[in-house]
């Protein structure tokens, strides 16, 4: 049987799902281990680095630090609890065998090695890029957890012989969780059962939203693609992502810019002034947040409007990708950072509330899955420049474009301009590598 990485096509997949309340108290249960077992991990690495960290100090600061002065006790006893630290996460099984409890019936063994690894993962991310040490992993209000799926004594993998099976289409079944029903079935799921295809399934993740909501994400890898490619439609299109309209494209059309959030705000605020003052009234009397039922009632209406207004725009976001993706072979956008626009406070809020990054990572991928091409370009001198003549304001004397002028006109060939339209015919021009002159077909210089 072929291992996940060598397959040749990869998906995943997100379903709901509906546990009972004994299947949501394994999944809490399950997601206390995986978080204790990584703090565990983390825990153990400050105390080791810590350690050495203190002796090499109090060496340098003796009176002779050419040499080995003695131990205080003190520092004895966390030498050793230091070594007992690296003794600790020398191996995965070492940390079940102190902690007898990791090995109750309903945590999963998987669950485990899955917190593990993300710890290394974290750490060989951090050196790869310089930044994001492993930290603490606190209590929150969502819950989440990793399992795999295996094949035991199995030739060919399949999406309903594994320890994660579909048992038909409204139910799968869980290592420790048993049968589980869920909702929102893909097609492409119920054709590859029916028909017998070859699917293996990898990783799976459990998670509870803040808002109540069960989703189960299944990794998938296939020799056979789960999709087909759309049709060439010899079309290519530039878009320019703006506030006023969320995009712009070459072709002169926009897109309005249906900020959910801001709609949302004024609903969303009196639902947090209610929150607010129950925290305060629970904390006056000396309850606990998590005991104070009415603090966790008003906790969910808050969760489950900022949860509309996520899916409100995560559906806005798809529909809109897959439009310009199957009626396009080629979409050009402007590479945007979207950290480093936030740090403008006063436009961070319609930043955040537009979804830019989100919507780019979309074109991406779909335009890989579906066989077309998506690429970003860098967007200096986009804005500026005009299209017809080539000319770029802020140079030879002309004045630089602010944000105010939404139309202008050329002073060199007096071209009438909607600027974010101009922009978008610079940026598909760019993309397919010419920035010319129409009159002459010339590049420009």
């Amino acid at each position: 049987m072929k291992r996940m990485s060598s397959l040749e096509y990869h998906l995943g997949i997100k379903l709901r799902f509906y546990p009972s309340d004994r299947q949501k108290k394994i999944i809490k249960q399950n997601y206390d281990a995986q978080r204790f077992v990584y703090n565990q991990y983390v825990g153990a690495d400050c105390l080791i680095y810590h350690t050495k960290n203190a002796s090499k100090i109090a060496q340098l600061n003796s009176t002779m630090p050419f040499v080995m002065r003695s131990m205080t006790k003190y520092e004895i006893d966390k030498a050793k609890e230091s070594i007992e630290a690296q003794e600790l996460t020398v191996k995965p099984k070492n940390i079940r065998d102190k902690y007898c409890f990791l090995r109750a019936k309903n945590i999963d063994s998987l669950a485990i090695a899955n917190a593990i690894q993300n710890y290394h993962k974290a750490w060989r991310n951090y050196h790869k890029i310089g930044y994001g040490i492993p930290t603490f992993h606190k209590k929150r209000s969502d819950w989440s957890y990793q399992t795999n799926c295996q094949y035991f004594g199995q030739d060919e993998a399949y999406l309903n012989n594994g320890t994660v099976r579909f048992i038909d289409t409204k139910h799968i079944r869980l290592p420790k969780l048993g049968i589980i029903r869920i909702a929102g079935f893909r097609t492409l799921i119920k054709k590859r059962l029916h028909d017998q295809i070859p699917t293996r399934i990898g990783t799976v993740s459990i998670k509870k939203t803040a808002a109540d909501q069960f989703y189960l994400s299944l990794q998938l890898g296939s020799d056979i693609a789960f999709t087909k490619k759309y049709d060439k439609t010899q079309k290519q299109i530039g878009i320019d992502l703006n506030l006023d309209n969320f995009l712009t494209d070459s072709n002169g059309a926009m897109v309005a810019n249906s900020k959910f959030y801001r709609k949302a705000k004024k609903k969303l605020a009196k639902a947090q002034r209610v929150l607010s003052r129950r925290m305060l009234r629970a904390k006056k009397e000396g309850r606990s947040l998590r005991n104070a039922k009415n603090y966790q009632k008003q906790r969910l209406v808050v969760a489950k409007l900022h949860d509309e207004i996520r899916r409100q725009r995560q559906d806005f976001l798809q529909v809109l990708s897959t439009a310009l993706i199957k009626n396009h072979d080629l979409v050009v956008a402007e590479e945007l950072r979207s950290k480093n626009l936030l740090k403008n406070h006063a436009m961070a809020q319609s930043i955040s509330d537009v979804g830019w990054r989100t919507f780019l990572i979309m074109l991406e991928y779909k335009a890989d899955l579906y066989g077309k091409e998506f690429i970003t370009i860098d967007p200096k001198y986009t804005t500026q420049r005009c299209h017809y003549c080539g000319s770029i304001m802020g140079q030879n004397g002309y004045q630089k474009l602010t944000l105010k002028d939404r139309e202008w006109t050329c002073p060199v060939c007096r071209k009438e301009h909607i600027r974010d339209w101009n922009a978008a015919i610079n940026i598909l021009e760019k993309g397919q590598g010419i920035w010319q002159n129409p009159k002459t077909k010339e590049k420009a210089v």
